[in-house]
């Protein structure tokens, strides 16, 4: 599967239990001149600390870094959503912090972002979920598919827990259903045609 990566303006993922260890297989496909900032929602521990940010630092061609409030969103960077906040982004591209209630027993919520950034980047985002035990981010898709964005799933039968993948796809159309490593191949081709 090819895709014009240049047609869009962001790539959102959300991903939960296994989320480690497909995001350790992922982020090192994303190549220096891969065109779209990557914004990650990752359900992590209130008290997680920031080896995982240093780790994939160390493994991913972007720069990889906890999202900050107020900050433009810009190519070249990988930005996770810090623990036990909602991350949101504004019409001005900045991304906003709070600390509403948990949604789908989650903050960071997967949906919330999502539908934030669909609001904002209607056809021009990229929403990607992977591995996960819970159902937050189908409605995300949906917002994002409803939109006109393009979205991606990973395959629930290679996902190390397939619910939130699954979910997403009874809940709406869903552009590639796939194997991560096939969605990493589709990214290094990218890059490799446009160095």
């Amino acid at each position: 599967m090819k895709i014009d990566f240049e047609k869009y303006s962001l790539m959102v993922l959300g991903v939960s239990a296994g989320g480690m260890e497909v995001l350790r297989k992922l982020l090192p496909f994303f190549g220096h001149d891969f065109p779209l900032p990557v914004v990650i929602i990752q359900h992590l521990h209130p008290n997680q600390g920031e080896f995982y940010l240093r780790y994939f630092n160390d493994h991913c061609n972007l720069n990889v870094q906890e999202a900050v409030e107020t900050e433009l969103v810009r190519p070249g960077n990988v930005y996770f959503a810090p623990p036990n906040y909602h991350l949101l982004i504004d019409l001005d591209k900045k991304f906003r912090m709070n600390v509403d209630p948990r949604v789908n027993f989650s903050r960071p919520s997967i949906d919330v972002f999502f539908e934030s950034a669909a609001e904002v980047f209607k056809d021009q985002l990229i929403g990607v979920i992977l591995t996960g035990a819970n159902d937050d981010g189908a409605l995300g898709m949906k917002a994002i598919n409803d939109a006109g964005g393009y979205t991606i799933a990973q395959d629930p039968q290679t996902a190390e827990v397939y619910t939130m993948p699954l979910a997403a796809i009874e809940k709406t159309k869903i552009d590639w259903i796939t194997r991560v490593e096939e969605l990493g191949t589709a990214i290094q081709e990218y890059d490799k045609n446009h160095i």
